[in-house]
């Protein structure tokens, strides 16, 4: 029988348990202790190098590394890497510009290799320019926030193509590795003359010593391949010879007669064709099929259930055949049937309803505050709603890829904006490890964000699992590219302005809705769970540049049943639509100018209120029965004002001329950046006055593009790009032309009409104007 003491103690531990269990604690904390320390050493040192790799298998003949990105050979060819894919924007000019300006060698010298899949050409810039902190937050923890996320990207290595950050992420890289190349060369040509290398210089791919010798880098590159690094120095912008020139597009020729190599250009021998049959609604899955509803046709050659992944690519079912019209033609008389889910009902109308609902009901994530919302003493108050549709990308080359697994090697050809990406989808779709897919990444036939997605990979790595190592290349129809997209999401704004007795914009709010095409990206990509704020649902409304006392931006993320991804400047497409039409209602409620009033509240902005006086000063005074629209808007770091002319008859919107000014820092080839600026205009405006992607019964209504309208050619206006002077260093010009088009139609037709359009796309009511 225990006595009262024993029992008092008896859920004690003994003092031996007690020692191991502190001496457990000691351990644990000690080793988060270390590992805490070992984070904040890591955090503290820079980013690892970008200029060294391992060099790929299959160097072309003769060539001799310099560097991770540069090769010279002794016929004096330089062979530069190229780790972006080409979709247009002209990479393939732009890039080597910046090779050939550190490393003094003619541009036309330079030849291009696709870059193998290694961490020194994975993009470091695109998540930190994610990340939600406003622009003119120059704090300690913005400034750390960056330092980190570059640091993880370069230890990730994710090689992608977006964000408008090829230039800008290469900026650096490129040209320390033409630089350090350059001296290398340098060093050799000291050496052989046994002469100080400050003796010496480069030009047109000669190094030149100051009594006259000249040595070719080609003869140097043997010795200069074997030295190890040299120090170096880049250029100062005052002694740029190639960066800010225009030259001439690199790709055009091969574009021109047709030897440029896109995805659906893909010949291979012995090569089958796959169609698929989706779900027509999303999330639905496959019930049943009946393969001999086809096996009899012309052709074919298989029928393959594929699994759903989480790349997005649903279950479905492919039919392989010997050519691509035998295959879509088995495609549509395949006897299949679906359980279509529980979005079978889905329509256009209660998605714009759930998010309206949403705004009645949730405040939202706040991203931006600045002063009092609440003590805004305004004397009048204005406020209106804007809405915008799902968009899908539509690019002129649909999806597709081809894929070959033999003898455990995987070999991928494909039109890709993310190559690390896709080859990790595919060695997890065929279970093979990475390092045994080959990718070969071809041009693309427009990428706008539907191609970070590898939906299509995995599809067309489960078909060519099942075809005992022959080739197989998968192509969607364009219906299917416009009912199967990762689309831009639906979304609802509503916008709050305070003004005082003398027009003066005191207080700004505004409140949106709508999915995360982040959360579902990243879900697709890396498995990250979908939770958290979307800087993208924001931008362009927290993150503007103007001067209001009182704000506060805030937005409700929405569950999406359609699923989204990234749309040609993103969030900037719709956010710059809705506040540049607010802004537009705001000045005409105050009685003053649009241009004097946005002016009015740049004060402290000198690169925002240039670019804006250079559009407008390039545009003049309408003629009789036009007027013009103005439009200023940031995005990816560049500055862009549009001033669009516009006509109306009738109920039809006509777009004559855009002036557009852009303020991008230092542009690289001029002539790429006025490219860049047309063809936003050309996309943005489709999207302003003809796309939309609606829904009913769960199905998408649009088929091709005489109901998903992009712009014909005699409804292109004329455009006008002015490029402000700039030694900054250059910002993104992919997407940034993209925002300003809808609003400065808009407010043309405000104008013209009396009409305020804050719906997309822009349609008239008859009977109104």
């Amino acid at each position: 029988m225990r006595n009262a003491t024993t029992a008092a103690v008896a859920g004690r531990p003994s003092p031996a348990a007690t020692s191991r269990r502190q001496s457990r604690r000691r351990f644990l904390l000690g080793g988060l202790g270390l590992a805490g320390a070992l984070v904040v050493g890591w955090g503290v040192l820079p980013p690892r190098q970008r200029l060294h790799a391992d060099p790929p298998q299959g160097l072309p003949a003769g060539q001799l590394p310099m560097n991770g990105w540069v090769m010279v050979s002794a016929d004096d060819r330089v062979t530069v890497m190229l780790a972006r894919s080409e979709m247009g924007q002209g990479v393939m000019t732009a890039l080597p510009m910046l090779v050939a300006e550190e490393l003094d060698v003619p541009l036309a010298r330079i030849e291009l290799m696709q870059a193998p899949i290694r961490k020194i050409y994975g993009d470091i810039t695109m998540l930190g320019d994610g990340l939600p902190f406003h622009p003119e937050d120059m704090g300690p923890i913005k400034r750390g926030a960056q330092w980190m996320s570059r640091k993880l990207m370069r230890e990730v290595g994710v090689m992608v193509t977006g964000g408008s950050t090829s230039v800008k992420d290469s900026w650096l890289p490129m040209r320390e590795a033409g630089a350090a190349a350059r001296a290398r060369l340098v060093a050799a040509a000291a050496e052989r003359w046994q002469v100080p290398a400050s003796a010496c210089r480069t030009e047109d791919g000669q190094v030149v010593h100051a009594d006259g010798r000249r040595a070719r880098y080609g003869e140097l590159a043997e010795r200069a391949a074997q030295m190890g690094d040299v120090p170096f120095r880049l250029k100062e912008a005052a002694a740029f010879r190639v960066i800010g020139q225009s030259q001439p597009r690199r790709d055009a020729p091969a574009k021109s007669d047709g030897s440029a190599q896109y995805g659906l250009d893909v010949k291979l021998p012995g090569m089958r064709y796959a169609m698929v049959a989706m779900c027509p609604v999303p999330g639905g899955r496959l019930r049943e099929f009946d393969p001999g509803s086809v096996r009899g046709m012309p052709g074919v050659l298989d029928v393959i259930a594929l699994l759903a992944d989480r790349s997005g690519a649903p279950e479905a079912v492919a039919v392989v055949a010997d050519t691509r019209w035998h295959a879509m033609r088995a495609q549509r008389a395949l006897a299949v049937s679906w359980d279509e889910g529980p979005h079978a009902a889905l329509s256009s109308d209660a998605v714009m309803s759930g998010l309206s609902a949403a705004l009645d009901a949730d405040e939202g994530f706040t991203y931006y505050r600045r002063g009092d919302i609440d003590q805004a003493a305004g004397v009048r108050r204005i406020e209106a709603e804007y809405r915008a549709p799902f968009l899908a990308h539509a690019a002129m080359e649909p999806v597709n890829c081809t894929a070959r697994l033999a003898q455990g090697r995987l070999s991928l050809w494909v039109p890709t904006q993310v190559p690390s990406i896709a080859v990790t989808a595919a060695a997890r779709a065929a279970g093979v490890d990475e390092d045994a897919v080959d990718l070969h990444l071809t041009q693309l036939g427009g990428g706008f964000g539907r191609r970070l997605d590898t939906d299509m990979v995995v599809q067309a790595v489960q078909i060519a699992r099942k075809l005992d190592g022959a080739p197989v290349q998968l192509l969607w129809s364009r219906t299917q590219d416009l009912a199967h997209d990762f689309y831009r999401p639906a979304s609802v704004a509503r916008l709050a302005a305070q003004i005082d007795g003398d027009g003066r914009l005191l207080g700004w709010q505004t409140r949106s809705a709508g999915g995360s095409p982040i959360h579902q990206l990243t879900h697709r990509a890396f498995g990250l769970p979908m939770v958290g704020p979307d800087k993208t649902t924001v931008e362009g409304l927290f993150d503007h540049s103007y001067e209001i006392p009182h704000q506060r931006v805030s937005h409700v993320i929405v569950d999406s049943a359609v699923p989204l991804g990234t749309w040609r400047s993103v969030g900037h497409s719709q956010n710059a639509f809705f506040k540049e039409g607010f802004i537009d209602e705001v000045a005409h409620a105050a009685g003053a100018d649009p241009v004097a009033f946005r002016r009015r509240l740049l004060a402290a902005h000198p690169r925002h209120r240039a670019v804006l006086d250079a559009a407008v000063s390039m545009a003049g005074a309408p003629p009789a029965g036009r007027a013009h629209g103005v439009a200023l808007h940031q995005s990816f770091g560049s500055i862009v004002a549009q001033v669009a002319e516009v006509s109306v008859d009738g109920t039809t919107i006509r777009v004559h001329k855009v002036w557009c000014a852009v303020d991008c820092g230092m542009a690289v080839n001029p002539d790429g950046v006025r490219q860049q600026v047309e063809s936003a205009v050309a996309f943005g405006l489709s999207a302003a006055l003809n796309d939309e992607i609606t829904l009913r019964d769960g199905r998408v209504q649009q088929t091709n593009f005489h109901d998903y309208r992009t712009l014909r050619l005699r409804e292109m206006p004329a455009v006008e790009v002015a490029i402000l002077p700039s030694t900054e260093p250059p910002e993104g010009m992919g997407e940034p032309g993209v925002p300003p088009v809808a609003p400065a139609v808009a407010n043309a037709v405000f104008r013209l009409t009396g009409q305020r359009l804050r719906s997309l796309p822009l349609r008239l009511e008859a009977g109104l104007s």
